[in-house]
């Protein structure tokens, strides 16, 4: 019996085959995605490209990169993922080192209080009249204060800070360190897997965020780029017109799907090529700051 429940059985081999065509399945939408992307858009409207190119071709990324309005979208959208994650995780990390000292006054009362928001929010309309009253509406600041604390991350780091050894700080003080300084000179050094992680949650929640400038922002200046991509998909959607072209590009060579299509390969770029370097720490952080917890 334990022989035909053991390695190399036909029920193993079935579910690594089941796996297999799961991974394919995931994986495919995003290599028909870039093999479109770099084929004629003329040949493309053939059909029949399955695996790869069959003309090859990168007027479709010209495009992307001549077209002034998508650059300064990019400059957004890499401008408040530096910014909203170096402060997110800052804010968060400070709240968290706060919360995981229980002889805080209120501590438990706060954590209830937290608690209630991961379930429950104000909803739509009286976010956007609050942000609207406070002056971030059409505001650089909208991608950057209301993401600041997140409580579920708040708790990654709280119980991370939790294991750390007490005479860390017992031994700072008696050197006549304050908090700030056991924070930034010791807890924080020592905390790399679980601020690579929050930094990691924080980095691709930017990036890949469009509905923030969607409902908040109207200048086109302030738009990022998931932004600008989402508003060209929904008008190509709408309208089924081609996108304007810059100079010097037909629209023979290049259409409305084969520019959407570099765009997305164009954003989603970057942010897979961030992950790999944050891989190591990623499940170390995840498990000492929640399964310890």
């Amino acid at each position: 019996m334990n022989k035909k429940l053991g390695k190399g059985t036909i029920g193993d081999k079935f579910v690594t085959a089941f796996m297999i065509l799961v991974c394919f399945c995931a994986l495919y939408p995003v290599w028909y995605t870039v093999i479109v992307s770099f084929n004629n858009s003329e040949d493309t409207l053939r059909g029949g490209i399955y695996f790869f190119p069959r003309k090859f071709t990168l007027e479709s990324y010209k495009t992307v990169f001549q077209d002034k309005s998508i650059i300064k979208a990019f400059g957004v959208t890499i401008l408040r993922t530096l910014i909203g994650t170096v402060c997110s995780v800052l804010f968060t990390a400070m709240v968290g080192y706060a919360f995981s000292k229980k002889h805080i006054w209120g501590n438990r009362v706060y954590m209830i209080i937290g608690t209630i928001t991961m379930f429950f929010g104000g909803g739509l309309i009286p976010t956007f009249i609050l942000y609207k009253n406070i002056g971030l509406y059409d505001n650089f600041l909208v991608y950057v204060l209301p993401s600041l604390f997140n409580f579920y991350n708040m708790i990654i780091f709280m119980s991370f800070f939790r294991e750390l050894p007490v005479g860390l700080e017992e031994s700072a003080k008696l050197d006549g360190a304050n908090d700030m300084l056991i924070f930034f000179r010791i807890i924080l050094p020592l905390s790399m897997p679980v601020l690579a992680t929050i930094a990691l949650f924080n980095c691709v929640g930017q990036w890949n965020d469009y509905f923030t400038g969607v409902i908040y922002i109207n200048n086109a200046d302030l738009q990022p780029i998931q932004t600008f991509l989402y508003r060209i998909i929904a008008s190509a959607s709408a309208s089924k017109t081609v996108v304007s072209l810059p100079a010097g590009i037909s629209a023979q060579q290049v259409s409305s799907q084969s520019v959407r299509l570099a765009t997305m390969v164009v954003t989603t770029l970057p942010i897979v090529c961030v992950y790999p370097f944050l891989q190591k720490y990623f499940v170390k952080g995840m498990l000492v700051g929640s399964i310890k917890g």
